[in-house]
């Protein structure tokens, strides 16, 4: 039998249900007549309401918890009856908006209800309706002028989603310096596996949870978070690309991708609903590919069964670009333009985005929509939709009465705090996938001349667009600092440095060896910076292989002959199969694309004022023939010879979660809180981490769950928990994880997510290998 709380605190009123082997909040609408917020605290969630319908239902059902139970929803209590006068005045704000976009609609035309749907839809001067710019800002805005921070594939790298709250926070304000008050970020993609995918960059990561994570993070800095939500610090968030982009065949942009309804659920769903729950996304956009042969921009069941009524989003849609054209044009579903135009306003889809708003590829414009919504009346209420939903989000956003008439151009609005923390977030993203023999870090007491080789060792300043080193979706940042002027103020005259460029990113031309070799032979060491570029990865920049383009690895066969210790810095956007480095270079550092100060952090890290201490969020391949491939596994076939290649290593070449650092760190033994819980339980667990070295270093502690045996597949193990942690020379810290439903649970055979009872195994290290975690079991009964 549930067991159920209620209590009556004059209004609002805390309902308190604990459903089976779940902690579910369902609707009482018997008693709950206007469900109005959601708080949860810890593990159970309390809806509160102003209904006074209640009252032969407040009946003392103590005698069915015990007091563990009893003690949540009385501090729920305590915390609504605080939060009621604030929770009222949002509420006669949403009505306030609510009749104000009501009178606005009741006196707009038709053809100012269409041109509201596009993006940067003019101003409306007739109806004093603002216009709402947007703009992209993955990792800093996509303009000159600003702060440009590490990539997102970078910041998932820090394991660390304060500073990306902050990082996104620090953006909105430049954007409103910019007048830009609506966002095509964050990239919420789970990366599968493909690392083909040019598209790799922009994700935080292969796995749910951590992108999960990270996205939430993103979000509560860019928009705000209570009071602060849509402030004149703020702007609105768009969360893309809904959803399952990257799980196509070929690892191919948009390309064609087909999964069952239980990996689109517990792979590509979750940070979407984290969104949408936790951070209050704004704005949501489809991705360009189908699903279950129906295209995302038409897909009622997942824009508005999965998205609106599960999830409860309740902003506006945009439009990938071009994207209900192609309805039409690409997916050959519509027969016209105004075909696709109503498929997708029937299924939700509230702004078409154009980029250079070429006429060629409108759907919602006047003259594709207008003749056939006076002919069919019945269509308008779904552009009074979307409409609504629009109008409701400048009003949020404070732009009414604001007579804003476009971006602000020519401006920096970078600021030295802001860049500051660029270079704080680069130190923090670097990854040491390889230190033999500690090579690092260098001491420049025993260093007299260094080379730096390699094609992204430096780049000039571009005369327009912006450094192809700073990654995809990168604005043009007041400087930027390369490795060589990174190392060079690092060094400044006690160390000579010789450069040489070696060789073109992408040419096939071997004449800068002689050079580059030279350099390499009267210098101590070598720092080789090589990797790839905007030039041959980021959107649209699929590849077919994931070898170092061009020469580069003869390049790095040439300089390791010279016998010289030498450093392979990478600066890349994906996984690449570097093996031939793995097995003869002895350090590697991976920086991804490490944002203006990249330079800098990277100097640091060579000479040890800075100790790497990030961890990959995606794996690397040994060759494109072992993809995909990342730690979400299912067991293979067991026997002789099966579940293996014949001739080469099934493993990843650097896993998931890995990470060295010059500091050693020992784990003690994985310790729960209780070791049996019930289905609807919850425990603790904890384990000492010491720091074992002579340097003061960070470590990424992370949890993984595996249900051992379960009513459906399961994969070989999840994460469900990860911290951070800095120790100095000998210190020791005890890291707890909280596990309970959401560790747990898992979707049964009917798709209802449940914990089902048995044992658990509960690892816990510094990596997703096995011989790097600490294992413990947990039955559940």
């Amino acid at each position: 039998m549930p067991n159920t709380l209620y209590t009556r605190i004059e209004k609002p009123i805390v309902v308190f249900r604990i459903e089976g082997t779940q902690y579910q909040i369902k609707r009482l609408d018997q008693f709950l007549q206007q469900e109005k917020d959601v708080v949860k605290i810890g593990r159970v969630q309390y809806y509160y309401s102003n209904s006074t319908n209640e009252n032969e239902h407040m009946r003392n059902t103590l005698e069915y918890l015990n007091l563990k139970n009893i003690l949540f929803p009385f501090l729920a209590i305590i915390l609504l009856w605080g939060c009621q006068s604030s929770t009222s005045q949002e509420d006669d704000m949403e009505a306030k908006i609510s009749r104000k976009v009501e009178a606005l609609l009741d006196q707009m035309t038709l053809e100012e209800k269409i041109a509201e749907m596009t993006q940067d839809a003019p101003a409306n001067d007739r109806l004093d309706i603002p216009f709402m710019k947007f703009g992209e800002g993955l990792h800093g805005l996509w303009y000159d002028g600003v702060t440009v921070y590490p990539q997102a594939i970078a910041c998932g790298s820090t394991w660390d989603p304060e500073l990306i709250r902050k990082m996104a926070s620090q953006t909105a304000r430049e954007a409103r310096a910019l007048n830009i008050t609506h966002c095509y970020s964050p990239n919420l993609d789970v990366i599968s596996g493909d690392a083909r995918y040019g598209r790799v960059e922009e994700s935080y990561g292969e796995d749910p949870y951590l992108v999960s994570r990270m996205g939430v993070a993103f979000i509560q800095g860019m928009q705000g978070m209570g009071d602060e939500q849509f402030d004149e610090n703020h702007i609105l968030t768009t969360a893309k690309h809904f959803v399952g982009y990257p799980e196509n065949r070929r690892g191919i942009n948009s390309g064609f991708s087909d999964m069952s309804e239980r990996r689109l659920r517990e792979v590509f769903l979750p940070p979407f609903e984290a969104a949408v729950k936790e951070a209050e996304v704004g704005c949501i956009m489809p991705g360009h590919q189908d699903y279950n042969g129906v295209p995302c921009h038409m897909n009622t069941w997942l824009l508005n069964d999965v998205l609106r009524e599960e999830m409860g989003f309740k902003g506006f849609i945009v439009s990938d670009n071009n994207d209900v054209g192609r309805l039409e044009t690409m997916h050959a579903i519509a027969k016209t333009r105004t075909e696709a135009a109503i498929l997708g306003l029937k299924a939700g889809v509230d702004m078409d985005l154009v980029l250079g708003k070429n006429l060629e590829f409108y759907t919602y414009h006047t003259t594709i929509l207008k003749d056939t919504l006076e002919k069919n009346p019945a269509l308008i209420k779904y552009v009074d939709q979307s409409v609504a939903r629009i109008l409701r989000a400048k009003y949020k956003l404070g732009l009414f009465g604001s007579k804003l008439k476009e971006a602000k151009t020519d401006t920096i609005v970078s600021r030295p705090e802001h860049q500051k923390y660029s270079y704080e977030m680069a130190k923090k993203a670097m990854i040491l996938l390889k230190n033999e023999n500690d090579l690092l870090p260098l001491d420049q007491s025993e260093i007299k001349s260094l080379a730096v080789i390699g094609p992204n060792a430096t780049e000039e300043r571009p005369s327009k667009g912006t450094y192809s080193l700073l990654g995809g979706y990168s604005g043009l940042p007041p400087y930027y600092v390369s490795v060589l002027e990174g190392l060079t103020n690092k060094v400044g005259d006690k160390i000579k440095i010789n450069y040489a460029q070696g060789c073109e990113l992408m040419g096939t031309s071997k004449a800068g060896f002689p050079q580059a070799i030279a350099a390499a032979k009267k210098s101590d060491a070598v720092i080789l910076v090589v990797g790839g570029s905007r030039r041959s990865g980021g959107e649209g920049v699929d590849r077919s292989d994931l070898d170092l383009i061009g020469v580069q690895n003869e390049l790095v066969e040439a300089i390791h002959k010279t016998g010289k210790p030498v450093i392979v810095v990478l600066i890349n956007g994906r996984p690449l199969t570097i093996n031939y480095i793995a097995e003869n270079i002895p350090s590697i550092l991976e920086t991804w694309y490490l944002g203006m100060h990249s330079g800098d952090a990277i100097a640091d890290a060579i000479f040890g004022d800075a100790n790497p201490g990030g961890k990959l969020t995606i794996s690397f391949p040994r060759s494109v023939g072992q993809i995909p491939v990342t730690y979400l596994e299912r067991p293979d076939f067991i026997g002789s010879g099966k579940g293996l290649y014949k001739f080469s290593d099934k493993s990843p070449l650097f896993p998931f979660g890995f990470g060295l650092s010059y500091t050693t760190f020992e784990y003690g033994e994985p310790k729960l809180e209780n070791d049996q819980i019930s289905s609807d339980g919850s425990t603790k667990v904890t384990i000492d981490v010491k720091n074992t070295g002579q340097r003061e270093g960070d470590e990424v502690v992370q949890l993984y769950v595996k249900d051992d045996f379960a009513s459906v597949g399961r994969y070989l193990k999840l994460l469900k928990g990860f911290e951070r942690i800095t120790l100095q020379p000998g210190e020791s810290k005890t890291v707890t994880f909280e596990i309970g439903f959401d560790e747990l649970s898992l979707l049964n055979q009917e798709m209802v997510k449940v914990v089902e009872p048995g044992d658990f195994t509960i690892s816990v290290g510094g990596s997703s290998v096995d011989t790097d975690l600490k294992q413990i079991k947990l039955k559940v009964l």
